[in-house]
């Protein structure tokens, strides 16, 4: 599967830097799947659990207080006030 680089960011530091095939979220319009070669966007993240499928299809999950998605071509940023990962 195509992959691309995720990372997850809050003010204490990067909370994940890694390779992802999925990530899923909620937007303020919905909820929403990224994957490799997705169009470039920005849009603000409610309050959520964010689902991130890996290469070796296992996934990890967490939940964020809300923030701001940067989809650009060669990476994936989730900036976040506060974000922990579910165990």
């Amino acid at each position: 599967m195509n992959k691309f680089r995720l990372t997850i960011s809050s003010p204490d530091g990067n909370i994940f830097q890694g390779d992802a095939v999925k990530l899923s979220v909620r937007g303020i319009e919905g909820d929403l799947a990224v994957m490799a070669g997705h169009i470039p966007f920005i849009t603000a993240v409610k309050e959520c659990d964010c689902k991130i499928e890996l290469e070796d299809e296992t996934e990890k999950i967490g939940h964020t207080d809300g923030g701001l998605l940067n989809v650009s071509k060669d990476e994936v940023i989730l900036l976040s006030d506060c974000f922990k990962w579910q165990e």
